[in-house]
């Protein structure tokens, strides 16, 4: 009797565990399925963390580098002084470059103005026209020339800039043609009132002629002073 009790109970007691095995493989299952996944992510997660953009440096402002706000504000009023000076010094380079070639032709026709006969008196009657001519020419140079001084003498001045080089050659040399466009015409009308008079011309108004070109050759070496094109100058410090 025993025996057979015995052998009953293993008989049950394994049936229960076939039956329970089926659950408890499943639960185990279940419970090992979240730490592959998290296993599975970890690594993911892990490498992300190098590929993440770095925080870039921030590049130093203007009052770090010691500019004041006022600085770096615009100024409405020097700006518009400074596009007036432009374009006026504009227009006064482009009438100097016209009046230079009647002042070439004033020189020109300068000896034309009076011609010698044999026995070397001037003749008057046959070159009227070329003293009418020397004379106009002489006007228009010297209205192109007082209207080219306006536009560089009132142009607007910006406070702080120095004149150097090449500028102050030209305004030095302004000194020079500057009275000779103001004594030539003065000792031609001389010359010419002498001449008229039956005179020979003399005195002071003999000096027309060197006058007007020492003019002259003033006035195309300020020119060049400021057209020449090498950057070099002998007059500029380096």
């Amino acid at each position: 009797m025993n025996l057979k009790g015995a052998r009953r109970a293993v008989a049950a007691g394994g049936m229960v565990l076939v039956l329970l095995s089926p659950q408890f493989s499943r639960a185990q299952a279940s419970a090992k399925a979240p730490e592959k996944t998290s296993a599975k992510q970890t690594p993911a997660s892990s490498s992300s963390i190098p590929n993440a953009p770095t925080p870039a440096a921030q590049e130093p402002s203007l009052q770090d580098l010691g500019f004041s706000q006022q600085q770096m504000q615009a100024n409405p009023k020097l700006q518009a002084r400074l596009n007036r000076r432009t374009r006026m010094l504009k227009i006064h380079q482009r009438l100097g470059l016209i009046t230079l070639a009647p002042m070439v032709a004033d020189l020109f026709t300068g000896p034309m103005a009076k011609a010698k006969g044999r026995d070397g008196q001037i003749i008057r009657e046959p070159t009227s026209a070329n003293i009418d001519m020397h004379a106009a020419l002489g006007s228009a140079t010297a209205a192109l020339y007082f209207t080219t001084a306006y536009y560089a003498m009132f142009a607007p001045k910006i406070p702080g800039v120095k004149k150097r080089g090449a500028i102050r050659m030209h305004e030095a040399l302004a000194w020079i043609h500057g009275p000779g466009m103001i004594l030539t015409p003065i000792l031609g009308a001389m010359a010419f009132k002498q001449e008229q008079d039956g005179e020979k011309v003399h005195g002071i108004a003999s000096a027309h002629g060197a006058v007007a070109a020492t003019t002259a050759l003033a006035y195309g070496a300020a020119i060049i002073a400021v057209a020449w094109p090498i950057h070099l100058k002998f007059w500029e410090k380096r």
